[in-house]
This record gives C-alpha cells, structure tokens and sequence, in this order.
C-alpha cells in the first residue's frame, strides 16, 4: 500500500498527510474503467487531487467480467485520527448504453435523508468533489482507449456500515453507512477543523429545518441534563464538544434568535475565564478561575491556595461549601460567563446558560436563561418536568 510521503507542521509535531475516502474511489474507479476497457487492471493508478498533488493507489481485490469491472483502493488516513483508516473503498463499473458517467453508492455508502446536505435527499452520500474526481477519471480512462459511450459507477465500502455508527452521520440524516468525502483529496491531520464542519453541517440543517431556538451542549452530561432535569427534548440539541466559540459563531450567522447553552461547571468556568475553547490542552483554567471568583466571594487565603491545589471542579465545590461561599462564587462566576457569551455573538440573538454540576444539580444561570427555555417548550422543542 502506497503511504502518502508528505509532512505538514501541527503545533510542535511533523505529521503525515493521508488521502480521502474520495481519492480511493476516484483512483478504484480509474483503474475499473482501465481494466474494462483494456481487458487488464494496472497494479497502481496516480490520481492528481484538487490540492494539486498526485497520490500514486495501490489496487486491490480487481475482479471483472463481461461488461464490468471491480476493485479497491485501500484508505490511508496519515497521522489523522480517521476511523476510515483502512478501509477499502470499492468501484465497480459497467458499461451503459446511456450516455456520460452515473455514480451511485453501494454498500457501506449511507444516504441522504436530510436537507442541508451536500446531495439531494434520496442521493448517495458521495459529496460534490469526490463526485466530479469519480468523473475526470472515467472519462480520462475512455478517452485513452478511444470509448465514446457511457458508464455506470458503484462506489462501496463494505465496513462503513460498521464505521457509520463512529461518525456523526446518523445525527446528520446520512444512514446504511459513511459519506465519502474530501474537497482537497488530501487528509490533512487536523480533526478539529472535520469536527468544526460536521457541527456547521448539522446546526444549518436545524435551521433549514425551521428551529430558531438553539440547544447547545458540550457533551453527553449537558445533552442528560437538558433532558432529565430541565425537561427539554434533545432531537435539536448540538453537542459541540471543546468548540463552543465556533458554535456560537455559526450560530449568529445562521440566522438563530436564541441559543441556550448547558454545561458542566468544568467546562463552563473556563468560558467565563473568556476561553471558548475548552480542551485542555489548549485551556484549564478551571482552578484559577473559580480561585479568583473565590477570592472575589471573601475566601480566605487558605482557602484560594486549597482551590488551586484541588484535582476536581467536586472537590473545590466541597470546599467553598465549608466557608457557606457556593451561592457568591456561582453570582460572579455566571455574571462573567454571561458577559463572555454576549460578547461572543455581538449582541445579535439571545442568549442564556445553565451551568450544574453531577453532584449538586444547577448550580446558576444566567438572566434569560430560563426565559429561552420557556421559548423551546412553547416551539415544541421540550416538555415541562413531571415530578414523581
């Protein structure tokens, strides 16, 4: 298997670029059209990508008979964390009495279901670009052996229905397996920018879908509290992870009129120190900050230093509770993450937070918070609390 041999720099790390899902079906369905038309599979095939590199692809599995031809192209992901990482990417092409060349997916290659996407509801999820490399690359194939009719293309990837369930493509609408992708043809090993997309991707189909109020949560424990305790459905929530700056951006530009953030106290004491992004190893703020909030709250000196010594968002809290100082600390803490947040999306929608904690529940909100809850019940979006 040819390994791309080319380096970009991310932070202090050289890392290896990989080629795309659309780069393996283009080049598989090169060397099918070469081997029905030339009665012989070539044992590799350059493809030149959009970015302008050509990615020499080792073929396998070719197999043919009258009027057809198959093989595959294995993924290389480079140093990207890709669970399409090996997977082999199929092209079976036949020939047609139809003119030009007609792609379609196969097995592992899910469908669209949703708006908002890059195919039309009903289509393979074979995007744009890898669909117009598919093309350049038949029809370079028939002109070099001087074939003027037209061909069918099946594009499958027998593990996607497995990997699907990895991806964010069932949330997105993409089901029976993964899109196949690529705008450069080239993995370039920074899975933040994927992620961001995906986020932007399925915040623009709630919005096509007529949602102008935005339930935002980082992970799994907003998404649970959301639903369990503030008795909101989560159909419409976005779970955007470490990237709440860029959801909030993208939330403004889509035209949403409020957007109401849950989070844990971990990640959303970070926000109000004015970090929005909140993996750790670009923000940790969290001791600091609820030190500082502390101090603000009257916390002695022993106190503040126990703060900064603690390993857990539980185990300060347990702390600021000795001194009667929770109620103080959380005042400030939201004023300031509620300052940070309008700053964020420039005064354009509304916006409220509620912060909580596994242990303690809600632990503050801020002014309009509860209000924009209000606003998703009354859209449908969720359904008061029925205590027991």
């Amino acid at each position: 298997m040819h390994k791309l041999d080319r380096y970009i720099n991310v932070g202090t790390k050289q890392m290896r670029c990989g080629y795309t899902t659309g780069t393996c079906a283009a080049g598989a369905s090169r060397a099918a059209a070469e081997a029905l038309l030339a009665g012989a599979f070539p044992a590799s095939v350059v493809v030149e990508t959009p970015a302008g590199i050509d990615v020499a692809l080792d073929i396998e599995q070719p197999e043919k008979d009258r009027g057809w031809a198959c093989c595959a192209v294995r993924k290389d992901g480079g140093d990207d964390p890709d669970v399409t990482d090996g997977a082999l990417v199929f092209s079976k092409v036949s020939l047609s009495e139809q003119p030009g060349v007609r792609i379609d997916g196969g097995v592992g290659v899910g469908r669209v279901t949703r708006p908002g996407l890059d195919q039309p509801i009903g289509a393979a999820a074979i995007n744009s670009v890898p669909r117009a490399m598919i093309t350049a690359q038949v029809e370079q194939a028939a002109r070099a052996h001087g074939y003027a009719g037209g061909m069918d293309v099946e594009i499958s990837i027998p593990a996607g229905v497995e990997l699907a369930q990895r991806t964010f493509n069932p949330r997105l609408g993409i089901v029976g397996g993964i899109s196949v992708l690529g705008t450069s043809g080239i993995v370039r090993p920074m899975s933040e920018a994927s992620l961001i997309g995906s986020l932007e991707i399925e915040m623009r189909q709630l919005a096509q879908e007529g949602n102008r109020h935005l339930l935002l949560a980082p992970g799994n424990y907003g998404r649970d509290f959301a639903r369990d305790v503030l008795g909101l459905s989560v159909e419409s929530c976005v779970q955007c992870s470490n990237y709440l700056g860029e959801a909030l951006d993208r939330a403004v530009t889509l035209g949403f009129q409020t957007v109401l953030v849950v989070g844990h106290v971990g990640k959303l004491a970070k926000v109000a120190a004015g970090n929005m992004n909140t993996h750790s190893r670009v923000s940790d703020a969290r001791r600091e900050t609820l030190a500082a909030h502390a101090a603000l709250a009257g916390a002695s000196r022993e106190l503040v230093a126990a703060i900064m010594d603690s390993g857990t968002t539980d185990e300060i809290f347990d702390l600021l509770d000795e001194e009667g100082l929770v109620g103080q600390v959380m005042a400030t803490l939201v004023e300031r993450l509620e300052d940070q947040l309008e700053h964020r999306t420039l005064g354009r929608l509304g916006i409220g937070a509620i912060v909580f904690s596994k242990t303690r529940g809600e632990l503050g909100s801020t002014s309009h918070a509860h209000e924009i809850i209000q606003f998703h019940r009354q859209a449908g979006q969720g359904a008061p609390v029925h205590e027991s």
